[in-house]
C-alpha cells in the first residue's frame, strides 16, 4: 500500500519544522511539489532548502506538478473552488501513480498547517473517492501564520474568556459579527479592514512571516489602513506575489 504524507513546514521560517516533520521528510522517498509560477519560485526556493536541511538521505526525488490556474475574483466562490480542486485531483492523482510505486512513500510539503485554510486534504480525499488510486495518509502539523503572527507582535491571540475567531478577508468585508471585538483574517487579497468604520479597532499585521521579507505593522486601524494597503500593494509588485496575515482587535478607549 501506498503512504501519502501531508507535512506541514510553517509560515515560512526553516527552523518552524518540528521534530516530527523531520521525521517525516526522511520517511519520504517522493515529494511532489506544486509549481505555482516563476513569480512565486521563492517559496520553492524555501521548500528546498528545508529539504536540504532537514533530510538525511539522499535517493529521494522531486516531482513538480504545476498549477492549474484558478479564477480568484469569480462571482459564483464555491463552485470556482470546487472545480479549482477537482481540477487539482486528477493532476494529484496521475502524479502518484506515474511516479510512487506500491509500498513507497510520497509526501507534500504544506505551508503553515494542513487544516488550516489550505486544499490539500480536500484534494487528496478526492483523489481516494475517485477510486483510482489507493493509499494511506498522515497528517502532520506545522506552525500556522497565524501563531506566527502573534509570537511576532508578542501578544495573546484570545482575552480572558473570549473565542478566538479566524475568517478571511471575503467573510471580513461584511463586518465583524455581532458581540465579537476581535478576528483573525487570512487570505485577503486586499486589506478589507480598511473598510471597517470603528474607531477603537486596531490591527496587528504581518506579511511574510518567518522570511527574510517579513514586514509587520500595528496600531489603531484607522491611522494605519492607508500605510498596510499602500505596503501590500508595494510588495505584491515587487515579489510578485503576497502572503499576509493580521489580527483586528477592539480596543476599549
Amino acid at each position: 500500500m501506498r503512504e501519502i504524507l501531508l507535512i506541514g513546514i510553517g509560515a515560512g521560517d526553516p527552523e518552524y519544522i518540528t521534530v516530527q516533520a523531520v521525521n517525516a521528510l526522511n520517511a519520504a522517498d517522493v515529494f511532489f511539489v506544486v509549481d505555482k509560477g516563476e513569480d512565486k519560485s521563492g517559496l520553492h526556493a524555501l521548500r528546498q532548502e528545508i529539504c536540504d536541511r532537514y533530510i538525511q538521505r539522499d535517493d529521494y526525488r522531486m516531482v513538480s506538478i504545476t498549477e492549474p490556474e484558478r479564477d480568484r475574483r469569480a462571482a459564483a466562490y464555491t463552485d470556482a473552488v470546487e472545480d479549482w480542486h477537482e481540477r487539482r485531483a486528477a493532476l494529484f492523482e496521475n502524479a502518484i501513480l506515474e511516479n510512487l510505486p506500491e509500498g513507497g512513500c510520497g509526501a507534500f510539503l504544506v505551508w503553515g498547517d494542513p487544516t488550516l485554510y489550505d486544499s490539500t486534504l480536500r484534494v487528496i480525499d478526492r483523489i481516494l473517492a475517485r477510486g483510482a488510486v489507493e493509499f494511506t495518509h498522515r497528517v502532520i502539523p506545522g506552525i500556522t501564520s497565524v501563531q506566527a503572527l502573534a509570537a511576532r507582535h508578542r501578544l495573546p491571540l484570545n482575552r480572558i474568556g473570549e473565542p478566538v475567531h479566524i475568517t478571511t478577508g471575503r467573510r471580513l468585508a461584511d463586518g465583524l459579527p455581532e458581540e465579537l471585538d476581535s478576528a483573525v483574517v487570512m487570505l485577503d487579497a486586499d486589506f478589507a479592514a480598511a473598510d471597517l468604520n470603528d474607531p477603537d479597532l486596531h490591527v496587528y499585521w504581518g506579511a511574510y512571516l518567518g522570511t527574510p521579507n517579513e514586514q509587520l505593522r500595528s496600531g489603531p486601524l484607522h491611522e494605519v489602513a492607508a500605510e498596510i494597503t499602500a505596503t501590500k500593494r508595494e510588495l505584491r509588485e515587487r515579489h510578485g506575489w503576497i502572503m499576509d496575515t493580521y489580527l483586528i482587535r477592539r480596543e476599549s478607549p
